[in-house]
């Protein structure tokens, strides 16, 4: 079996956000899934996904720290300015975590370890919602009856 859906996320501020139970509405078919996997690919060049510690939101206070000290908007050697001082620094966050993630599927669900979640890496400050390419494809099988 394959899938694919578009999963939309609404606006949300700068920072990283938990949305594995968001992906996992969008693609009801997992739960047909004996056996797979699911490629989530966000379709845009200032946020990206990450997988991450899914219990303590400090952790995701603590990523957005360090990538805003890491790649700062004040840096004068940024050239793509156009759409406003957090353009540029969210593009090379974007490509420092990376725009997909392939996830495995057992027995109709993500096989994510106890703590691990799906972030939403929002790198703008005032980005309109995003939205996710999710294809998956496996075996049917006993979780999906």
């Amino acid at each position: 079996m394959w899938v694919q859906h578009i999963v939309r996320l609404g606006a949300r501020p700068r920072g990283f956000h938990l949305v594995t139970e968001e992906v996992v509405r969008g693609v009801p078919e997992l739960e047909r899934l004996a056996v797979g996997l699911a490629h989530v690919f966000i379709r845009h060049t200032s946020a990206s996904l990450a997988l991450g510690e899914n219990a303590s939101p400090a952790v995701r206070r603590d990523l957005r720290t360090f990538f805003d000290a890491a790649v700062p908007e004040e840096a004068g050697y940024w050239t793509h300015t156009l759409e406003g001082p957090d353009d540029m620094p969210a593009h090379v966050k974007a490509v420092l975590t990376g725009s997909s993630l392939t996830l495995p599927v057992a027995e109709g669900r993500l096989a994510l370890g106890v703590w691990q979640g799906i972030y939403l890496c929002e790198h703008r400050d005032a980005a309109s919602g995003r939205e996710l390419m999710v294809t998956a494809w496996g075996e049917e099988g006993a979780a999906g009856r």
